[in-house]
């Protein structure tokens, strides 16, 4: 509910809350994101990750994702600027 009320521009979301939840959170506020803003996962791991997210984010033409599997796992995802 209070996801979206979110008001944009967004420059960095940092999800850190029901990992289920992951992907609405992303499907929500990706269209309030500035182009070259960043969505950051934490514990995005194959252990605790919904993979429905990862695949969202790894897949999605619009994005580049970084994933890193030290400690619990983190995703870094740029949502790329449109082409002049």
């Amino acid at each position: 509910e209070k996801v979206a009320q979110v008001e944009g521009p967004v420059d960095i979301l940092f999800l850190d809350a029901d990992k289920e939840g992951y992907l609405d959170y992303l499907n929500k506020l990706l269209p309030k994101l500035r182009p070259g803003g960043l969505v950051i996962g934490h514990n995005i791991n194959p252990v605790q990750s919904d993979p429905e997210f990862v695949k969202a984010v790894t897949t999605n033409p619009d994005l580049e994702t970084l994933i890193l599997n030290h400690t619990g796992g983190i995703s870094v995802t740029m949502k790329k600027r449109a082409l002049p």
